[in-house]
């Protein structure tokens, strides 16, 4: 099977179960900038898991689907390519990842950008328990981007790492991006903070009552939402 069968199998099994009722409900949620066949997130991952299987072992040929799926206009072939990705993320290296970040840049909204930043995250921390160094460099560069997407996935890309966050990056990235007056970005910043304060509340409790007064509400709110209420400075 090559990817451009796969892919034909998933454009046929998902059109099949396309539903017109549901197409401007969420299209309207996405405020209307795409279109949507209409299926849910279970109804559409419980057809693509009833097609014949195959065992992808090359990131070639699993970044491929991805990129022939991102092809197609409904918004579901998408998010089908972002599962294909977080399923074999253990084959994608640093190497495949200004691929997948040009993917990220296409008709780009929050919810196709924070599935790809997921998958490089995921590939990024398997790069380094795999003993790899330097795969958060491109991060350092992605942080500057002009493309405020880019920057989002530079600020959200360690979700999830645990006690494995580089906190020096966290606190450089959130002080680089404070200044920005785009809601993505200041939600970014709180979200990535509230994340890691879910392990270390200490660490991100000292960063907001020094650094507080740099971020705006929104992004002190996001990142105390579940600690100590008196870290609100600037309520």
């Amino acid at each position: 099977m090559t990817p451009a069968f796969y892919v034909s199998m998933i454009d046929m099994a998902l059109r099949e179960i396309a539903d017109a009722s549901q197409s401007p409900i969420m299209e309207a949620y996405l405020l209307n900038q795409f279109t949507c066949l209409g299926i849910r997130a279970p109804i559409r991952r419980a057809a693509i898991k009833s097609l014949p299987k195959k065992k992808w072992t090359s990131a070639q040929n699993v970044i491929e689907i991805a990129q022939f799926l991102w092809q197609k206009p409904e918004r579901e072939f998408r998010y089908t390519a972002i599962d294909v990705l977080k399923d074999h993320v253990s084959l994608i290296d640093v190497v495949h990842i200004p691929e997948l970040l040009q993917l990220l840049q296409q008709d780009a909204w929050w919810e196709t950008v924070d599935g790809m930043t997921s998958v490089i995250g995921q590939a990024l921390l398997l790069h380094r328990r795999r003993g790899g160094v330097h795969g958060q460099d491109a991060c350092d560069e992605w942080v500057n981007h002009p493309n405020l997407w880019v920057r989002r996935c530079a600020m959200l890309h360690q979700l999830g790492w645990r006690l494995k966050t580089d906190t020096s990056r966290l606190q450089l990235y959130s002080e680089l991006l404070s200044s920005e007056k785009e809601f993505f970005i200041r939600k970014a910043i709180g979200w990535a903070l509230r994340d890691y304060a879910r392990w270390n509340p200490e660490w991100v409790k000292g960063f907001i009552q020094d650094k507080g007064t740099l971020f705006s509400r929104l992004t002190v709110r996001e990142a105390a939402k579940h600690m100590d209420r008196t870290i609100l400075l600037l309520d």
